[in-house]
């Protein structure tokens, strides 16, 4: 024998789920209202049904169900085109959720009925985050408000007792996030007017593009199908590009955390290579890939001798402690290797690889320094000998670059070398066969006519350009495999 509820509990489910939507029912429903084979007549007149179905207080002819639902035996209804959108017993509220302030629905001060904050005594705002009496300064009350970048409410609201405002005068809420960070007014197109034109959802100020659109404002339409598009983004693993970038018409657009823009941390075809993954202690700003022991390969540290580990963060066995190995690495220079290598268990290997332009026990000798920016050494006029020009007879100069006898007048000559202000050298060298030489006490003057400070060149570990490459005129001239504004960071294709 079969409880005597369980019928009721079985009607008021198969209601539920109804092909005309969503119903929500009054507790006082009842299935005697419906009787006959199947209760498929319906025992309430016609003005009764309709009277239940309709707002407390409308006259008859009112709208029934708030105008979103159909009126079935007195029950309501509700027409839903997305889930939730409308529910009640008289299809009356919107949402099912209410609004939230920093994670909270109805910023914990209030109660969600029908999609709206009823908020507690002392509360107000849409999601109750706004107290009526503040007991804040208002230097405290604007530090609260401020974001990321110290700027109060990101300018787009008014800061109350510790709680952005946001502008939102015309009342579309499109600017809103606890600090108003977000301004979804971004995403509307130009031309149509529209939300991400029509073709996408906007979120915090960027728009994410339905299957087969793309660009800032989801403007453009791909010339493939979604689904070409999305296998040519999916990855080996069978994700859509390795869950790191967003597929646009077949390609990838990687999600790049490198903040100078120069190059990506996660890159490749479907954003497989993270190299991010051979960082011993992630840091964006750093460029220490695989402890500095090795080339990072697709996110894949490939260690060089004497190392190992999965980001090169172990040495293999060196009978030597890290103190000796310097001191060993160092010899009479200021740096080890002279801050042109690597040191390795006392041994020091030199940069570039392979080049034998840079040599010594201590990586001492550099013959990079005899050429000039067009590579050519000694001025063609002398032999480099451990990064020394040793002049041929009858010229001199740090690079054998001025001849000793001259056919030029002394007025011929000093003109050549009169800066635009027409002072000799800028004051700061003499001048021989119409060429600057800059004065030996100021070792940082250098130029073609004195003008220029090797100060002014970024230095890292003490040394200016790092030592690999020239100083000219304020800016570092790297050699081949090296960059950074002080020749710091190696990008040769093979790792020392």
């Amino acid at each position: 024998m079969r409880p005597a509820g369980l019928g009721s509990v079985l009607l008021l489910v198969s209601s539920l789920l109804l092909p005309g939507g969503l119903s929500a029912v009054p507790q006082s429903f009842s299935p005697s209202l419906r009787s006959g084979p199947g209760a498929a007549a319906c025992r309430l007149s016609r003005a009764e049904s309709e009277r239940r179905c309709r707002a407390p207080g409308q006259p008859p002819g009112g709208a029934l169900c708030h105008g979103r639902g159909r009126c079935d035996c007195g029950v309501c209804i509700c027409h839903v085109s997305e889930p939730g959108v409308y529910f009640g017993p008289l299809c009356e509220c919107h949402e099912w959720v209410c609004e939230a302030y920093d994670g909270s629905t109805c910023a914990g001060h209030g109660k969600c009925d029908c999609g709206r904050c009823k908020c507690d005594e002392g509360w107000f705002g849409d999601a109750c985050q706004y107290p009526t009496n503040c007991d804040l300064t208002k230097k405290k009350s604007n530090q609260m408000c401020k974001n990321s970048q110290d700027i109060i409410c990101s300018n787009a609201g008014t800061c109350h007792c510790g709680r952005c405002k946001c502008d939102n005068s015309d009342g579309n809420g499109l600017v809103y996030g606890k600090f108003c960070e977000c301004d979804d007014r971004e995403c509307i197109d130009d031309e149509t007017e529209e939300i991400c034109g029509g073709h996408g959802k906007c979120y915090c100020g960027n728009c994410y593009c339905q299957a087969g659109w793309h660009g800032d404002k989801c403007e453009f339409q791909c010339d493939i199908t979604p689904w070409e598009s999305k296998r040519r983004c999916t990855s080996p693993d069978g994700k859509v590009c390795s869950n790191r970038g967003i597929c646009v018409c077949g390609e990838c657009s990687c999600h790049d955390v490198d903040p100078t823009g120069d190059w990506g941390d996660i890159h490749g075809d479907t954003c497989e290579c993270d190299e991010r993954d051979c960082r011993a202690v992630y840091d964006r700003y750093s460029d220490d890939f695989c402890s500095g022991h090795g080339q990072c390969n697709c996110g894949r540290c490939d260690c060089k001798v004497g190392w190992y580990g999965k980001k090169c963060e172990h040495p293999r066995s060196c009978p030597l402690s890290t103190e000796e190995s310097i001191r060993k690495c160092q010899g009479s220079a200021t740096l080890p290797c002279s801050g042109r290598g690597k040191c390795e268990c006392g041994k020091c290997t030199c940069y570039p690889p392979g080049d034998s332009r840079v040599y010594g026990k201590t990586c001492e000798c550099d013959d990079r320094r005899c050429e000039d920016l067009d590579g050519v050494v000694c001025g063609g006029h002398g032999a480099c000998s451990c990064g020394r020009c040793v002049c041929e007879k009858g010229w001199f100069g740090t690079l054998c670059q001025h001849p000793r006898k001259c056919n030029l007048t002394e007025e011929q000559s000093n003109s050549l070398c009169e800066s635009a202000d027409g002072i000799l050298c800028s004051g700061k060298g003499s001048c021989h066969c119409g060429k600057c030489l800059c004065s030996a006490e100021e070792w940082y003057i250098s130029g073609e006519f004195c003008d220029c400070d090797d100060r002014d060149c970024d230095k890292h570990d003490g040394l200016i350009c790092t030592g690999n490459g020239i100083c000219s005129c304020g800016n570092c001239e790297c050699w081949d495999g090296w960059n950074g504004n002080a020749c710091e960071i190696w990008l040769g294709t093979e790792y020392p």
